[in-house]
């Protein structure tokens, strides 16, 4: 990013964190950097999530990174994160956009509420008749290594057994989420994806062709 908006940035970062304090932490990610791994350029209590200067993408940043050039992004607001230790965080994420209109940039703002949701289900235990639905909260991982882990389980989670159980079908799925999500722009990924599922380098790719070409024909016949 043009040293302008990085400067606006830190500014509004440390205003926001002074704001609302210790819990709220606020991050924001250089998405025109050459080194996809290490995007985090200004951080305001990083204790929130673990995180530094330096240090690499969420998934939201993967997808930025992956799809800025093919699909609109749309600033994501109030959505719920959850630490590696299990805090829970209300998240924001908006997309920072240069003069022509292009994606440069990510300021995200994450504020600990886990004591807050401890108080709201106590009040809800004790006003409410019947279980309310709750919503699963998304992993915020501090390494690009335990992002890459955390993708794989959830494409695991997605076809729905264990590697050893799975079709061909089910692994092309599997590669097909990794490569939307975004896990092949981290370094070495493809190895690690190659071991997981027990399939060459060769296979991955022509996973990869058939998952693309698979969703290629859904939309057309949607």
């Amino acid at each position: 990013m043009k040293p302008q908006y990085i400067d606006f940035c830190k500014r509004l970062a440390h205003g926001v964190a002074a704001q609302f304090g210790p819990n709220c932490e606020v991050v924001v990610h250089d998405l025109t950097t050459k080194d996809p791994d290490h995007t985090i350029v200004i951080i305001e209590n990083g204790q929130v999530s673990g995180r530094k200067m330096g240090d690499g993408p969420s998934h939201v940043v993967l997808e930025a990174l992956r799809d800025r050039d093919n699909n609109p992004l749309r600033d994501r607001l109030s959505y719920l994160t959850k630490t590696e230790d299990g805090r829970v965080l209300k998240s924001s994420t908006i997309f920072i956009r240069d003069e022509a209109n292009e994606v440069v940039g990510i300021f995200a703002i994450n504020y600990d509420i886990t004591m807050l949701v401890a108080a709201q289900h106590e009040l809800t235990s004790l006003v409410s008749v019947k279980d309310s639905p709750s919503v699963e909260p998304e992993p915020i991982t501090q390494s690009v290594t335990q992002l890459l882990d955390e993708l794989i389980n959830q494409s695991v989670k997605l076809v729905g057994k264990p590697v050893p159980m799975m079709t061909k079908e089910d692994k092309v799925k599997a590669i097909g989420f990794l490569n939307d999500a975004g896990a092949f722009l981290i370094t070495k990924s493809g190895q690690k994806v190659c071991t997981y599922f027990s399939i060459s380098k060769y296979t991955l790719y022509s996973y990869i062709d058939e998952a693309k070409a698979q969703a290629e024909a859904q939309k057309k016949a949607s």
